[in-house]
């Protein structure tokens, strides 16, 4: 297969934002692939999520599993309650800490200046980390997120964490977020899938070098019946999961599927053996009735 030139040497997309928007010509995407962040830092295009992943012996398993078989990349947050099991799994796997990318996220009780740093301390020491590479702002939470961001920048420029972000912030939120801060976030994390396909987001992000990044891209199952995704699986030989998963991967996005079942999370990463041609993608964008399974933040003042 040809190499496609919005692909350069193992995989590595260019800067978000900067990067071609056709999904229709070859790409050689695989489990190490990462997207250059604006800041400079490559992120995994595919990680693991652990939302909801129960505190203890479950999370370890299911990131050990995930780092076997190759992810690179893991996603938690303070509220999710298992920051301390998925640090310790990382040092069990004896892989490099900084062979793995790891996220995590300041809750909405943690806003303001002093709060974030502190916030910020308490989760580096839960994971048992010297340093984070992406710390994200959970929640767009009113009158207090202009302090916030100025504390991430704090954090980032002291090196404490390589990139910050945000997480379910609107245009409008990031268009506030541009206008005050002095470092852009690298990262929008929001829930997208074929059945929430936010087309002005995303293409919002991508004129301003955001890097957008799904959660609950399998739009927790709630759609795994719909005839054309199970159509298009069949004729791969793929589940509707993965194709899911890979409709996500040629749009360009940061994908974050959560499981901690030992099968499906090989199943999550076994996407990279088949492309959707330019009429399918079509055909997956067109099924979105802005279906969301988790919160809305187009609510958020």
């Amino acid at each position: 297969m040809e190499q496609s030139t919005i692909l350069v040497a193992h995989a590595v997309l260019p800067v978000a934002g900067a990067r071609a928007t056709r999904y229709d010509s070859p790409m050689t995407l695989n489990l190490k692939s990462t997207l250059k962040l604006n800041g400079g830092v490559e992120i995994p295009v595919l990680g693991l999520g652990v939302f909801r992943s129960p505190p203890g012996r479950k999370t370890q398993q299911a990131v050990l599993e995930a780092l076997a078989v190759g992810y690179r990349h893991v996603d938690t947050a303070h509220i999710y309650g298992n920051e301390r099991d998925v640090g310790e799994a990382i040092r069990r796997s004896e892989i490099p800490r900084s062979e793995v990318f790891v996220t995590s996220k300041l809750w909405n009780t943690d806003h303001g200046y002093d709060r974030t740093l502190r916030a910020f301390d308490k989760t580096l020491g839960e994971l048992g980390f010297e340093h984070l590479d992406l710390y994200l702002v959970h929640w767009p939470v009113q009158s207090l997120r202009k302090e916030t961001w100025r504390a991430m920048e704090t954090l980032q420029r002291e090196g404490k964490c390589r990139a910050i972000g945000v997480s379910n912030y609107t245009v409008r939120h990031l268009t506030e977020l541009l206008a005050s801060g002095q470092i852009a976030p690298a990262v929008n994390q929001v829930e997208l899938h074929p059945f929430l396909y936010q087309r002005e987001l995303i293409s919002f992000c991508e004129q301003n070098r955001i890097a957008v990044e799904a959660y609950s891209p399998l739009a927790k199952a709630q759609r795994m019946g719909d005839p054309t995704l199970r159509a298009v699986a069949q004729k791969y030989g793929k589940t509707p999961a993965q194709v899911m998963i890979r409709w996500a991967l040629q749009h360009g996005l940061v994908v974050i599927p959560k499981s901690v079942r030992k099968e499906r999370i090989r199943e999550n990463a076994n996407v990279f053996d088949f492309q959707l041609s330019a009429d399918e993608m079509e055909r997956l964008n067109a099924l979105n009735e802005d279906l969301r399974t988790a919160w809305d933040p187009s609510q958020a003042a």
